[in-house]
């Protein structure tokens, strides 16, 4: 089986977040980036089917060289090979339409995206790659099973799980639940080792437009102070919920 994992480079949610060039872009110094979590779930199931039927999986990330760093990880994990397409990840299409190529160029059964990215919260590649790909996809998926070509899927939906099959190639997008956050591989010193021996290769990127512009990012306003009321001044509360929270 050839999977395929796609790996954002996100900063850490720990990160102090700014703007530069008057609000249009993120600023990253002193920035610390990591592999976007849903990802890494993704990655360490396509890991376990490495480890359980010689699955080979590799990682792609669409960036410059500053992702490297994470794809390394990606190997010291388990991957067997990564790619780098050497493209600024400008919106979710063009990302989309730079992996759907690199897709149609080798045969992968299995493409595993996360369900969204926390840096923009999108949860658009996923779609897109699949439509681009004209294969079957299966967003917020919590449970794989594979048989042959066949794959018995579980999905979180609003109010419960819904269970699907569906034949391969797939794409899917992963969650915790796929694995465990217990689960995920810390890569030790013999896996950092193997890494460095491991293949990363650059790709130039397709020509490809854009779908959206950025004019200007905006951080959220601070909160105020805290006002509090007492409990039998309901006239002061409603008031305040009306004129100064705005929720009445």
């Amino acid at each position: 089986m050839n999977i395929l994992v796609c790996i954002s480079n996100v900063p850490d949610t720990t990160s102090k977040i700014n703007f530069k060039d008057e609000n249009k872009s993120f600023d990253t110094n002193g920035v610390q980036f990591i592999i976007n979590p849903n990802d890494e779930f993704g990655l360490t199931r396509a890991v376990w089917l490495q480890q359980k039927s010689g699955a080979k999986v590799t990682v792609v990330t669409v960036g410059d060289s500053s992702c490297e760093p994470i794809l390394r990880k990606c190997l010291a994990i388990g991957a067997d090979q990564a790619i780098r397409i050497d493209a600024v990840p400008s919106d979710g299409f063009y990302v989309a339409n730079q992996l759907a190529a690199l897709c149609k160029k080798e045969n992968y059964d299995l493409i595993i995206t996360g369900r969204e990215s926390i840096d923009y919260n999108g949860s658009m590649v996923g779609g897109m790659l699949a439509s681009l790909l004209s294969c079957p996809y299966v967003a917020n998926c919590i449970q794989l099973d594979i048989e042959g070509t066949t794959v018995t899927l579980q999905r979180e939906i609003d109010g419960g799980k819904e269970t699907l099959s569906a034949s391969l190639p797939l794409v899917l997008g992963a969650q915790k639940g796929l694995v465990e956050e217990s689960d995920l591989i810390i890569p030790n010193m013999r896996g950092i080792m193997q890494a460095r021996q491991k293949p990363l290769s650059v790709e130039a990127p397709m020509e490809i437009e854009a779908a959206t512009t950025v004019k200007h990012f905006e951080k959220p306003q601070s909160k105020g102070p805290v006002k509090l009321v007492d409990a039998d001044d309901v006239d002061t509360l409603i008031e305040l919920l009306q004129n100064e929270a705005k929720v009445l």
